[in-house]
């Protein structure tokens, strides 16, 4: 069990997204190659099934009419341990993915181990869209996460931002003159918090509210108060509160 953990020297990525509807529909294949010490990595996304749809369809639901992309290159080696310690953790089914899924062919020296169901399919989706993102950053084709985030009381405004650079898993909290490197789990548990309720953009504003409250912006210049603008989806799960907890964790309060 364990020379064939040390004999991991990449692995593959196959997903499809199954019954999702077109535009978002697409499929992947990720390769990552770590044999030589170095990160190589091949990605080619398609997006499926576009055909049926107008142009107008798909670019009202936020996409372009050229979203596929490849790239062959490399990547930050920060990514190798995670995706090992992933790998090593992982159980694996003979459930059929018909409805979509990941798939993950190890290679040990390069060589095809055959294909594999990883149970943690949620984890491993996660990973991928992690890596994926990483070679978006690095690439340039889009810009790190970066989160603002407001809290007035008493009079008291305190503006603080999170900083999400997939490139190298490298996270930075700034608050004032204050600038540190944050956990990287703690970061991506907290991005999902933010990403969990409710936006409600008609009530957004293109400045930081100045009364007591709480304020957020994602990245799009538009900004939401938490609990007015940002509501729970899910009564019995308080998003909006572990959001507010978080970065109030972080400035210290």
């Amino acid at each position: 069990m364990n020379s064939s953990k040390t004999a991991l020297t990449g692995i593959v990525l196959e997903y499809d997204s199954g019954i999702v509807p077109p535009p978002y529909s697409h499929v992947f294949r990720l390769a990552l190659d770590w044999g030589k010490g170095d990160l190589d990595v091949k990605l080619d996304l398609h997006y499926t099934e576009r055909e049926e749809l107008s142009e107008q369809e798909i670019l009202d639901e936020g996409f372009t009419t050229n979203d596929d992309y490849s790239y062959t290159g490399s990547l930050n080696a920060v990514w190798i341990k995670p995706v090992q310690e992933l790998f090593n953790k992982t159980k694996w089914t003979n459930k059929d993915i018909e409805e979509g899924g990941i798939t993950i062919t190890p290679l040990e020296k390069g060589k095809d181990e055959g294909l594999k169901i990883p149970s943690n399919q949620e984890e491993w989706q996660l990973m991928a869209q992690d890596l994926i993102q990483a070679i978006y950053e690095t690439v340039k084709k889009e810009l790190p996460l970066q989160v603002h985030y407001r809290k007035v009381e008493h009079e008291q405004v305190i503006d603080c931002s999170l900083t999400v650079h997939f490139s190298n898993r490298e996270v930075i909290f700034e608050m004032g003159q204050e600038k540190r490197t944050i956990h990287w789990e703690y970061a991506i548990q907290l991005m999902k918090m933010v990403f969990t309720p409710d936006y409600h953009y008609e009530m957004a504003k293109e400045e930081a509210g100045k009364k007591r409250g709480s304020y957020i912006e994602c990245g799009d210049g538009y900004w939401h108060e938490l609990g007015k603008g940002v509501i729970n989806i899910d009564s019995s799960f308080d998003a909006v509160g572990k959001i507010k907890a978080g970065f109030e964790e972080l400035m210290g309060g």
